[in-house]
């Protein structure tokens, strides 16, 4: 990366500028002229996908711009001529992973397929309060180990992660801001989705956040969110957070199960903000649509 000023004689992976018209080693190849919009396009695409198969490091300098070019197809002129600076590339590459919408998706199919196993192995359980109490903590226990498990593999996720920490060393500008507004626009779609499922779960089990309280399912998915982050990233140092099983009714069932770290910490959350809906009347017919609806 430069400060400005005159071009740097490499660029990326070390190529210097006056070989660019060809590979290294070959005679130049025709490509088929593609807009400069396309040339963008594919080029971040491509370089998206580079991050995302290794994670986000303490910066963007392994990336080469060589390799982006070669693995997009795109010619070495039309990419300088986006962008003449390297540093002018990576700003780009900022703005696209910031963009990203995988992140918010990760493990959100999975996570639903919890919920009607729970629901079908317990369905016996249903019908009596004590039942349903049992099956509210298996759903805590076991989801919040899903989602866990779900961001901790993500090689995605851990770019997205980083991406936050990264952009705070940014200067002052335009750049900088552009990367925390799709932040936090990303942010808000994902606290909206977890917002959702709480919702969603607590309406099935008849379960509602404790009234008189100003806390609602948006503050209670951040609260999830945050716990959940927190958790991922002390797994990365500390191993054993993702392995460590304890024996623990946390939500006070009367049954014993092994509880994860994440599983403890999202209980604890869930636990203080929600209480069994008492205008909910239970009987067998709607049993069978809360199986329904599950499925």
């Amino acid at each position: 990366m430069t400060d400005g000023g005159e071009a740097p004689a490499e660029v990326g992976g070390g190529v210097p500028r006056s070989g660019r018209a060809g590979l290294p080693g070959g005679p130049a190849r025709r490509r088929q002229r593609i807009s400069d919009q396309e040339t963008a396009q594919r080029m971040l695409d491509t370089a998206v996908a580079m991050v995302n198969s290794t994670g986000l490091t303490v910066s963007l300098e392994h990336l080469s711009v060589e390799d982006v070019i070669r693995d997009s197809g795109v010619s070495r002129s039309a990419a300088y001529r986006r962008w003449p600076y390297k540093d002018l590339f990576v700003g780009d590459l900022l703005r696209a992973l910031a963009k990203a919408v995988v992140p918010a998706t990760v493990g959100a199919e999975g996570g639903a397929d919890v919920v009607r196993r729970v629901l079908e192995e317990h369905r016996q359980e249903l019908h009596d309060a004590e039942g349903r109490a049992r099956v509210w903590s298996e759903l805590l226990r076991l989801g919040a180990w899903h989602d866990f498990d779900a961001i901790h593999r993500s090689v995605e996720w851990r770019t997205y992660l980083a991406l936050h920490a990264t952009f705070e060393s940014l200067a002052d500008g335009e750049l900088r801001d552009e990367i925390q507004t799709a932040l936090e626009e990303s942010e808000r779609g994902f606290v909206d989705r977890i917002a959702a499922a709480y919702r969603r779960v607590a309406d099935l089990l008849g379960y509602r956040l404790r009234p008189g309280s100003e806390v609602g399912f948006t503050a209670v998915a951040r609260l999830a969110n945050a716990t959940m982050r927190g958790m991922v990233i002390t797994a990365l140092s500390t191993p054993d957070t993702a392995t460590v099983r304890y024996r623990a009714d946390p939500l006070g069932t009367g049954r014993l199960a092994d509880w994860s770290l994440p599983g403890l910490a999202i209980a604890a959350v869930v636990a203080g903000q929600f209480e069994v809906d008492p205008t909910v009347t239970w009987n067998p017919e709607r049993v069978r649509d809360l199986l329904s609806a599950a499925g």
